[in-house]
């Protein structure tokens, strides 16, 4: 006899009903969320990383951070800027200088930011291999 694809058990229980107000937990579970996806993406920790040791111009920090675009550069800033943890400072010279500095809520990211980016540089060699040893055991 073959294997059948109806269903064996049709009564299921009930959800539970949906809280008219949310769980505070749940909203703070995503406001957190959306504020680890900012300082944990990569491009973020480089800027924060390059920003540590005081003010730099636009280009210099896409010299800096090899592999950015420029319109990936223009992003991060702006959402580290949203988040408060850039500020931008425009001088009015011909032709205009802008500055990017870490905030104190931005310089008080720098030593976490910068032990992650110790570790996954002392770490490298190891992920790596572990990486292949992985996709060896799970290819094919």
């Amino acid at each position: 006899m073959g294997t059948s694809l109806e269903p064996t058990h049709s009564r299921l229980p009930a959800l539970p009903p949906r809280p008219e107000r949310p769980d505070p937990d749940h909203a703070d579970c995503r406001n957190v969320a959306s504020i680890l996806a900012r300082v944990g993406d990569k491009w973020s920790v480089f800027v924060i990383m390059m920003l540590s040791d005081g003010p730099k111009r636009f280009n210099e920090l896409k010299r800096m951070i090899n592999g950015i675009s420029q319109r990936m550069l223009t992003l991060t800033l702006r959402g580290l800027e949203r988040d408060g943890l850039v500020t931008r400072t425009i001088f009015p010279t011909i032709p205009p200088r802008v500055d990017y500095e870490l905030t104190d809520l931005g310089r008080g990211l720098q030593q976490p930011v910068k032990a992650l980016g110790e570790w996954a540089m002392t770490h490298q060699e190891q992920i790596a291999s572990a990486r292949t040893r992985f996709d060896e055991r799970n290819s094919g």
